[in-house]
């Protein structure tokens, strides 16, 4: 592959985890330490008009599924 190529991205979105009131959105921080541990960057956050995140879109470099497979 050329080093000029722009890089390839694959991505997944999650809502974030919920209070049982699913009011409230609980800390985020076990979600985020799993997601990275497969090799997923937190890309961005798509939130409610009025406030609130209603989705954490994740990514990372296509591929890196089977390169971890071969480890």
């Amino acid at each position: 592959m050329s080093s000029d190529a722009p890089p390839r991205w694959e991505y997944r979105v999650v809502k974030p985890p919920r209070e049982p009131s699913q009011k409230e959105a609980r800390d985020p921080t076990a979600t985020l330490d799993e997601f990275a541990d497969d090799g997923w960057e937190l890309d961005q956050t798509i939130d409610y008009v009025g406030g609130g995140t209603k989705f954490l879109v994740f990514r990372r470099p296509a591929g890196a599924d089977a390169e971890a497979d071969d480890e």
